[in-house]
């Protein structure tokens, strides 16, 4: 049997299709023209290396790192940007006049307090995801950061991977039309969090992932709002991994379905699909894994391909911080603003809550906050 080649993860036309590239859509990082800030990191943990190799590749200065652990900042500083300042106080760090933008890198419990500290500071932020553990304290942050004039946006980077902004842009756009349907499919090995902090995280699966895709979900709904919720999460047989990694979520948003499937335990031949049906025309985005993807759009007798580069690391951290830099040089909001964001929250929020109760149907945004049994172990 031969190799599957890219095609093999596309949806196959007619025998009469009309095939050819499809239309050309800004899917690429963002960039500011002209607007060269100064940021700050805010946590030095795991993830912050993709956030600084970002930057660094984007030509942005990062000029001060912050955390408790001196260790880890100064790691950060002499492998990114020996030029920075190291500080382990956040007080001592938003002395410093000249730092425009926080990136703030925190977990989410004293992530409230630092962001609501840097607006005040007047300070513009990029929270890390999920942006906040109860909808009440989100709200107020936004009003905040509107009453001091200031852009508070959120560090989902998985809007800007190459494969979601081209399908974002797609529908923003219209050339699916209506927007009918949402199928969101991963399959992958999670088994990585055995062992780490995350294996103590009883809903892993919809909290700490889901919410990248509950995020996508929420952009190709273009506007249109989630209302309920239905969720299931259960063991897989062989995981690893303490918490479930097994799931399905159904969202309901008008005459508009999306369906989500998780399955974290695929040790071989991983795949992650999207499939956007809509009223004008169908988009596709298939490959196995985050990063691999072919792209094609079906419309009429036309079976089109997208031939994107980059990919979701670390365009994505690019993307995220890129959105924010250009929103402040325009002077308008960003499209990962906090707003937004929240209603991300509310559908995760929700299919948690649903999953706790054994699938029951939940009202997307009556559940107002992350439960401390949802995200800690015994």
């Amino acid at each position: 049997m031969s190799k599957p080649t890219d095609d093999d993860y596309a949806l196959r036309g007619t025998a009469t299709s009309k095939t050819g590239p499809a239309p050309d859509l800004p899917y690429l990082p963002p960039m500011p023209r002209d607007y060269r800030p100064r940021i700050a990191l805010v946590g030095c943990g795991g993830i912050t290396a993709l956030h600084l190799s970002a930057y660094r590749a984007s030509g942005w200065n990062v000029v001060a790192m912050m955390d408790l652990r001196e260790g880890a900042a100064q790691g950060r500083r002499e492998e990114f940007y020996p030029d920075a300042e190291v500080f382990t106080d956040l007080n001592a760090l938003l002395q410093r006049e000249d730092i425009d933008v926080l990136d703030i890198a925190l977990h989410p419990e004293p992530r409230a307090a630092a962001i609501e500290a840097a607006l005040n500071a007047g300070k513009h932020v990029l929270s890390q995801k999920p942006f906040a553990i109860d909808l009440d304290t989100a709200d107020r942050l936004a009003d905040l950061a509107d009453e001091k004039g200031l852009h508070l946006a959120v560090n989902q980077n998985g809007r800007f991977a190459p494969h979601v902004a081209y399908i974002r842009a797609a529908i923003e756009r219209g050339l699916l039309g209506t927007v009918g349907s949402i199928d969101l499919s991963v399959h992958w090995d999670h088994n990585w969090t055995a062992g780490t902090p995350f294996d103590s995280i009883p809903h892993l699966l919809l909290y700490d992932f889901g919410i990248h895709w509950f995020d996508m979900a929420n952009c190709y709904l273009a506007g249109r709002k989630a209302t309920t919720v239905s969720a299931q999460v259960q063991r897989i047989a062989g995981q690893k991994a303490m918490p479930p990694l097994g799931g399905h979520v159904m969202v309901q948003a008008g005459d508009a379905l999306v369906t989500l499937s998780f399955n974290g335990n695929t040790l071989a031949g991983p795949v992650d699909r999207s499939l956007i049906v809509g009223s004008q025309a169908t988009i596709q985005s298939i490959g196995p894994n985050l990063n691999e993807q072919a792209l094609t759009l079906y419309r009429d007798d036309e079976v089109l391909t997208a031939k994107l580069t980059g990919q979701w690391f670390n365009d994505g951290f690019a993307g995220a911080m890129g959105e924010l830099l250009c929103a402040i040089e325009d002077d308008r909001e960003p499209s990962n603003d906090a707003r937004h964001n929240i209603h991300s929250l509310e559908i995760a929020f929700a299919a948690i809550a649903s999953a706790e109760s054994g699938g029951q149907p939940i009202e997307v945004g009556s559940v107002r906050r992350v439960e401390a049994s949802w995200i800690k172990g015994d």
